[in-house]
């Protein structure tokens, strides 16, 4: 059972165009559709899809239209009573792939709606494999909010508590790698950037750059980290090596909620007990796929391109050079 939660849900509309956007003029658009988003929904729509247990975590008003996009998409869950409407994400993606987006504020909570929100998350973690903890920390939560939750559900279930994935940015990221101690951490290059304080060094190739910065974190703070890099295809660290995989050719038609299917895909494969690069692989696939896909679709297992996706295991030593693994 991979269980995600969820602060912070949205209606995410895409709106494709012919051309890309043209700021200040009036464009026609090729057309729109919604899905019921936020990242732990994403992940957990991915995980739904390749037939494996999940349960998503989220607040909702039972009075918001949301819930109907959220019943749609067949996953189970677990809401929690909350009032106010869902946010809405505009994201405008043209012919060529690039995208636009616009990300509204979401309902602000209490403390009383934290405390309910974490009691919810702590009973769902029962049994679970996996709990993953993503997404923007809705309005009026502490910026500690993510390491409280991950306190409670360990105290909660002691040995047998699930591990913890953490997919977020900014101060909440920056908590939980200072005090959490998560087992895996899923920002992409520049989000690791901001956590660290460090700057890529440009010397370097990206990849080797990323675990250079990566090797500061793990496993000292956190078990792994999983970098997402768009194009690039993504970096693993563990405390065993770092490896860089490259993603198979991809005609991207909306990059929205490809680094949560890359996370879904890296967890897919970790629970079957894959080795770190056929981890790495699938987070990799699953991405790609997602990228290919409009709007907000999980991809399913039938969508994954069958190229190659080559994994190289990056050198502790001489960041510039590594052995290839295919």
């Amino acid at each position: 059972m991979i269980v995600t939660f969820t602060t912070n849900p949205s209606l995410d509309r895409t709106i494709s165009l012919a051309a890309p956007l043209q700021v200040g003029e009036v464009q026609s658009a090729l057309g729109v559709r919604e899905d019921a988003g936020g990242k732990g929904i994403n992940v957990a729509r991915v995980v739904a899809a390749a037939s494996r247990p999940t349960l998503a975590v989220l607040p909702l008003d039972p009075r918001d239209p949301f819930a109907g996009a959220l019943a749609a998409t067949g996953i189970p869950t677990r809401t929690v009573a909350h009032d106010g409407a869902t946010r809405a994400n505009i994201t405008i993606a043209d012919h060529a792939g690039t995208t636009t987006k616009l990300n509204l504020p979401g309902a602000a909570f209490t403390e009383e709606d934290a405390a309910a929100l974490t009691a919810a998350v702590v009973a769902a973690s029962e049994a679970a494999s996996w709990l993953v903890l993503a997404g923007s920390l809705a309005p009026g939560l502490l910026v500690d909010y993510y390491v409280s939750v991950i306190e409670a559900v360990r105290a909660a279930w002691g040995p047998s508590a699930p591990r913890i994935a953490v997919d977020t940015s900014g101060p909440a990221l920056a908590a939980v790698v200072a005090a959490g101690r998560p087992d895996l951490i899923k920002p992409n290059d520049e989000e690791l950037a901001e956590l660290t304080g460090r700057g890529l060094d440009a010397e370097l190739e990206l990849p080797d750059a990323v675990a250079r910065i990566a090797r500061g974190l793990v496993p000292a703070s956190v078990a792994a980290a999983l970098v997402t890099l768009g194009g690039d295809g993504a970096v693993l660290v563990t405390a065993d090596g770092a490896w860089h995989g490259t993603p198979p050719p991809t005609r991207v038609r909306s990059t929205v909620g490809a680094g949560d299917s890359s996370l879904a895909g890296y967890l897919l494969a970790e629970t079957t007990g894959a080795a770190p690069e056929e981890r790495l692989r699938s987070g990799i696939r699953y991405g790609s796929a997602a990228a290919s896909l409009p709007g907000t679709q999980p991809p399913t297992p039938h969508d994954l391109s069958t190229g190659a996706v080559p994994v190289r295991l990056l050198s502790q030593d001489n960041p510039t050079t590594g052995g290839h693994r295919d």
